[in-house]
């Protein structure tokens, strides 16, 4: 675990999503499109930034490390909530795989939040939500990274 764990997403991306048409109303039905990334270092490597934008909004995210705790910090903001940074998700690598959990609100309802990455060539980013404490969780945004 270091200020390098996000390095593999560093440069320029292609995109595909797949993501639950309705995230507020727990919808079943999927969607599927494309968008396109970039991320760069910052702080001497200790956070990352990045931008994705699609046809109709656009979004960033900052990655920080936090050596003193060792976690990451992850936040979340988009075109399509105007002034709002998400809180927070916390979390780490583990044997090639990276945890991110957080507390959040959707559509009026208080729920947990999860980001599961999967680095390398290809990388995956998965988010799920419990409605019940992190008993269970349901995926509803899959993220695929081919270069671009």
């Amino acid at each position: 675990m270091s200020e390098n764990d996000f390095n593999f997403l560093h440069g320029r991306w292609r995109v595909a999503n797949r993501k639950v048409a309705d995230i507020v109303g727990r919808g079943t039905e999927w969607v599927e499109f494309e968008t396109r990334a970039e991320a760069r270092p910052l702080l001497g490597g200790a956070a990352i930034i990045d931008s994705v934008f699609a046809n109709d909004w656009e979004g960033m995210t900052l990655r920080q490390y936090d050596p003193a705790a060792d976690v990451w910090r992850i936040w979340w903001a988009s075109t399509r909530a105007p002034g709002h940074l998400d809180p927070p998700l916390e979390g780490r690598f583990t044997d090639g795989h990276g945890v991110f959990l957080g507390d959040d609100e959707v559509g009026g309802h208080a729920v947990k939040v999860r980001f599961d990455w999967t680095p390398g060539d290809e990388p995956v980013w998965e988010q799920r939500f419990s409605y019940d404490g992190g008993e269970t969780w349901e995926p509803n945004w899959i993220m695929r990274f081919t270069r671009a």
